[in-house]
């Protein structure tokens, strides 16, 4: 079993930038596929970053793609998104998951249905 605890979202202003942290109690997170997905108000879930467990290969959604970065701290045990230039657009809860699989891929890795351990989600707003 793992927890996932989110931190970091807040109030900014377009153009400016937030690092998200997702610390995984239980195991250590570098165990897991982990990925970060979002969810705006009257909207689906949609996936936003992913990392995979050994190989270390990361993949971004169109709209984050060279604004977000996805890491991994095994020494503080989380895994961070830092979001730079953020648009009012981004502006969502922000959700981190874990994969326990074996393997992923970039088609795996952004599918909400390949998690088995979601956080409860933390808020980032983006005033324009």
């Amino acid at each position: 079993q793992v927890q996932l605890v989110e931190s970091g979202g807040g109030l900014v202003q377009a153009g400016e930038s937030l690092r998200l942290s997702c610390a995984a109690s239980g195991r250590t997170s570098a165990s897991y596929h982990m990925g970060w997905f979002r969810q705006a108000p009257g909207k689906e879930r949609e996936f936003v970053a992913a990392i995979i467990r050994s190989a270390g290969n990361t993949y971004y959604a169109d709209s984050v793609k060279d604004r977000f970065t996805i890491v991994r701290d095994n020494v503080k045990n989380t895994v961070d998104l830092q979001m730079n230039s953020l648009k009012p657009e981004d502006t969502a809860v922000y959700y981190c998951a874990a994969d326990v699989s074996i393997y992923s891929n970039a088609y795996l890795a952004r599918k909400q249905a390949q998690y088995d351990y979601w956080g409860q989600g933390t808020q980032v707003t983006v005033s324009s």
